[in-house]
């Protein structure tokens, strides 16, 4: 085999949207195996944890019944354990058990579109949380509900498809990549000329792409949480697809994207969720409690405010930008 190196670019459909895998290896390398094998991995996930297909293992959680233990995929169990645990960390900004609510809002895959004759009968929040309502047993790969949930993964099971990505590239001895869905990425290595990837930090317009800055990142990972992708609007106000667990609603605060760096996009895309969820005060606070990177975009008036957060450490420069 050749030692010449070569750049290589794969992509396909999963989760509603489409992954990338841009990454160097030797020339003359079989392509459609590495491609085969990339396809099979997000597909295990989107099989396990999408609430959009009836069959998944997530749903076949969802209507089980209570206090009895169910077998689950070791992908699944790994996904809900570290739900659980960013839960813990995040005081219950992170909540996985919103699919009720995900559905009530219209941002589920169900029929249902929030009108203002809808508004007042949303649910309330008056269920369990993930962490009170369920039991999860990672050596055994089997989880119990102590009570009816309805679990949503939307906001981790994207970067830990990601993850599996770089699991599948790193079995066939691949260690310079970049790899995302829908922005969630994760890097390791470099490119060509020793050069550092390079990702692009959007710009949180709804309805535009615009890239507001970049990053580079190297053997790390990046996600963002933003209310640009997803929302409805009733009655001239906007609702963002994040809910906050403990209004049982979605979102409403200044942050307009929360972006996090770390070791696993799975972390990552949790983190990013939680810190939007928590606010412009409590989320840059919990950040630098945990020592963790973190860029929060806040809305204010007609320019954009940026608060950057680096090992913890606030940094100095807060940036305004027009919107």
């Amino acid at each position: 085999m050749s030692t010449e190196v070569q750049r290589y670019s794969l992509n396909g459909e999963t989760m509603g949207t489409r992954y990338t895998a841009l990454f160097y290896a030797a020339a003359g390398i079989d392509t459609d195996e590495i491609g085969q094998a990339l396809a099979r991995a997000v597909g295990r996930v989107d099989q396990q944890m999408s609430t959009w297909r009836p069959d998944s293992d997530l749903n076949r959680l969802n209507a089980a019944p209570e206090q009895e233990w169910l077998s689950v995929p070791k992908e699944l169990t790994t996904v809900l354990s570290a739900a659980l645990r960013v839960s813990q960390q995040s005081a219950g900004a992170f909540d996985i058990a919103v699919g009720d609510l995900v559905d009530a809002w219209g941002f589920g895959p169900g029929e249902q579109s929030i009108t203002e004759q809808t508004l007042g009968t949303a649910p309330p929040r008056a269920r369990l949380s993930a962490c009170a309502a369920l039991v999860v047993d990672p050596q055994r790969n089997q989880v119990r509900k102590r009570a009816p949930l309805n679990l949503d993964l939307n906001g981790i099971a994207k970067g830990f498809g990601v993850d599996e990505l770089a699991r599948c590239l790193e079995g066939f001895g691949i260690t310079r990549y970049l790899l995302g869905i829908d922005g969630e990425m994760h890097a390791r290595g470099v490119k060509a000329g020793a050069q550092p990837w390079v990702v692009a930090i959007e710009k949180p317009h709804r309805g535009v792409r615009e890239v507001m800055g970049v990053m580079e990142l190297g053997d790390a990972a990046i996600a963002t949480s933003g209310d640009y992708r997803h929302w409805v609007d009733v009655s001239g106000q906007s609702y963002a697809h994040t809910m906050n667990p403990v209004t049982g609603a979605p979102l409403c605060n200044p942050l307009a994207a929360v972006t996090v760096v770390a070791a696993s996009c799975m972390l990552a895309d949790a983190w990013a969720t939680a810190l939007m969820v928590l606010g412009e005060i409590e989320g840059p606070r919990l950040a630098q409690e945990r020592g963790m990177d973190a860029l929060f975009v806040l809305r204010d008036g007609e320019q954009f405010k940026e608060i950057s957060i680096v090992g913890g450490q606030l940094q100095a420069q807060i940036e305004t930008r027009p919107i």
